[in-house]
């Protein structure tokens, strides 16, 4: 299933996309599930499933606002240089743990709807990634059972402010501007998306192509991130983990590519689609 959140005449709303637009889950479940994070926490997909299985849609696509498939999880996870092109070109030693960061719901907005670049900086980067959204309650996940624990994929813009990124050795504030991470446009359950590692990632800046990968070269690959992060807390249904952008970021190009009011930033997954948010400059 392809799973999204969205507004529809002031009021939030989710369920599955379908040809023409979405199915709204809400009322075919007599709203036991307000959200698709209430569906995870029941472990309730297979009611969704059967709710909306070949419902024409109730909205089209034009009549929607997207908000993030999960618009407020509870943590949400970034992993930094996990990509070896990635790490080269930002002259970074190799690891033997993942580098970590946290972003802030506030910070994620949905697929069409535009990244914001703040009035104190101009050096916003685009960063390419695929991001998971856990399903179950986990603590101390083994490698081996770490994909068992996830509901779905999707794509994620992981804009970064790179001045104030570079403030300390902490990530923490060029990553949680408002309005810099997009995230969407929907959720890919895993029966669509049974190997994680074998997706190809492309980022686009106004249609041409400045970044691509494929997910078997992550460093640290989908498991390994969850069973290094379930060891220090517990990830519990609708929380995020963006797995890291590859090389060709735009800091590193000469000169830097940095985006800006008017750009398209799109990234795009086999088997998930394509996220695209414009940019504009914050209100002043």
């Amino acid at each position: 299933m392809r799973l999204a959140s969205w507004i529809h005449r002031g009021r939030e709303g989710f369920g599955q996309v379908v040809e023409g637009g979405v199915v709204d889950a809400v009322p075919r479940l007599d709203g036991r599930y307000p959200t698709l994070r209430s569906v995870l926490a029941a472990g309730a997909l297979a009611e969704v499933r059967r709710a909306t299985e070949g419902a024409s849609a109730d909205h089209g696509m034009d009549e929607i606002t997207w908000l993030p498939p999960i618009p407020h999880p509870e943590k949400i996870f970034c992993v930094g240089v996990n990509y070896v092109a990635h790490r080269e070109e930002t002259g970074r030693s190799q690891t033997e743990f993942p580098t970590l960061f946290t972003r802030f719901a506030n910070t994620q907005v949905g697929h069409e709807q535009p990244l914001v670049r703040p009035r104190v900086s101009t050096e916003l980067d685009y960063e390419a990634e695929l991001a998971l959204v856990i399903g179950k309650p986990a603590r101390h996940v083994r490698r081996e059972d770490g994909l068992g624990i996830v509901a779905g994929y999707a794509c994620y813009q992981d804009a970064t402010l790179r001045d104030w990124q570079r403030h300390t050795s902490q990530f923490t504030p060029g990553k949680n501007f408002i309005g810099t991470g997009g995230f969407g446009p929907w959720m890919v359950t895993t029966d669509e998306i049974p190997d994680p590692s074998r997706l190809t990632l492309v980022g686009r800046l106004n249609k041409v192509e400045v970044q691509r990968a494929t997910t078997d070269l992550l460093i640290f690959d989908v498991p390994a991130l969850i069973a290094y992060i379930t060891t220090f807390t517990e990830l519990v249904p609708g929380d995020v983990i963006a797995t890291g952008t590859p090389g060709g970021v735009g800091s590193k190009r000469q000169p830097p590519v940095w985006l800006k009011p008017g750009d398209v930033f799109e990234v795009e997954i086999s088997s998930i689609g394509v996220l695209r948010n414009p940019v504009v400059d914050e209100a002043r």
